[in-house]
């Protein structure tokens, strides 16, 4: 017999992605997919079961299909459909704490795979130039999706200690982008417009969701020969990108604003639905963040296939040029740079390229 995977939150689109990957592996014999909505989208041959994981419930799904390895990636930062802030958080928090509950019962699960985030080090002015999986935050997030990653980090600590004989990998994403990303910064950066922080131009990361499929695939099995799959890993592409190079390679226009002004914007887009312009965004959009992965690539024995700058690059073309698209721009630009310049004397100074 195979191993029997269960997954959380297919109905959004990464999920459903992962759940198609992972039944073409040899070593899954059944993929039992569960979601509180019905998927809108292909699983291939992986059996829905429609259950919310904020019930006991799931303790009954487990132990009917003999599950031996769970992938929790029902912890995120956006509703889906018309749930609000409130079902979110039950869902990220209440829904962990009940499947991590059905695990601890089960004597079959072996493996617990949690899709996290490094939301969970926060975004401030004092935080180191690069975050290790051990550095504390200098300030903890204080609301929204990054508190509730860290509350659920919180639990899966406390059924590693009671369940040492399970093999827990805890999966820090980057800010997740590709061509199908459905996140707060996804929708940021679809805005015709950027607003930003005056007098900041932060550090980013990104994590490309090809990337992401092929990680959690990895941590859903037994691990390789000279790797270690337990344990917590930072997982982001090489490199970093400045907001203001991201906002080029858009050709999308920023309206630098004073923290106030950029806080009233954020509520005002927030309130029209636009994008989750939250608290936690506007300190990463003001100080960045940026973590190491030598852990990914030492220990779990992954090499992002995407760099930072590749996944972005790959996240703009599926979006469209901007107001300013980046060519058009640049041969404004060349085109200005060859005007002739008048001199007091009436003649004209020599020009040369803006290259």
């Amino acid at each position: 017999m195979g191993k029997v995977v269960l997954v959380t939150g297919v109905a959004r689109q990464l999920g459903g992605r992962f759940v198609r990957r992972i039944q073409r592996d040899p070593q899954v014999d059944r993929v039992i997919a569960v979601d509180a909505v019905p998927p809108g989208h292909h699983l291939g041959g992986a059996d829905f079961v429609q259950a919310d994981i904020r019930q006991p419930a799931i303790a009954r799904l487990l132990a009917e299909h003999n599950v031996d390895t769970v992938v929790h990636m029902d912890v995120t930062g956006t509703p889906l459909g018309s749930g609000g802030r409130a079902t979110l958080k039950e869902t990220n928090v209440i829904g962990t704490m009940q499947l991590l509950g059905a695990c601890q019962k089960s004597p079959l699960v072996k493996r617990l795979v949690v899709k996290s985030s490094t939301n969970v080090y926060g975004s401030a002015p004092r935080d180191p130039a690069v975050f290790t999986e051990t550095t504390p935050p200098k300030s903890l997030p204080s609301g929204g999706f990054a508190k509730d990653t860290v509350e659920v980090e919180g639990y899966v600590r406390g059924f590693a200690r009671r369940r040492p004989d399970v093999a827990v990998c805890v999966l820090r994403f980057a800010n997740i982008l590709g061509p199908s990303a459905d996140s707060p910064l996804a929708s940021y950066f679809s805005l015709p417009v950027l607003p930003t922080v005056l007098g900041y131009d932060p550090r980013l990361q990104f994590v490309h969701e090809d990337d992401v499929i092929e990680v959690l695939r990895i941590a859903s099995h037994d691990p390789d020969r000279g790797t270690l799959n337990s344990g917590t890993f930072n997982i982001a592409g090489d490199g970093v990108l400045l907001l203001s190079q991201c906002a080029r390679r858009l050709g999308r226009p920023t309206v630098p604003l004073l923290m106030p002004a950029v806080s009233w914007v954020g509520s005002m887009v927030r309130t029209l639905g636009f994008t989750d312009f939250s608290p936690e965004q506007l300190r990463l959009l003001t100080h960045g963040r940026v973590v190491s992965t030598n852990q990914m690539r030492e220990t779990l024995g992954y090499r992002a296939r995407y760099t930072t700058a590749e996944t972005f690059a790959d996240f703009a073309r599926s979006r469209g040029p901007g107001l300013l698209p980046p060519e058009a721009l640049a041969g404004a630009i060349d085109r200005l740079a060859a005007l002739p310049v008048p001199t007091p004397g009436g003649g004209h100074l020599p020009t040369q390229s803006a290259n």
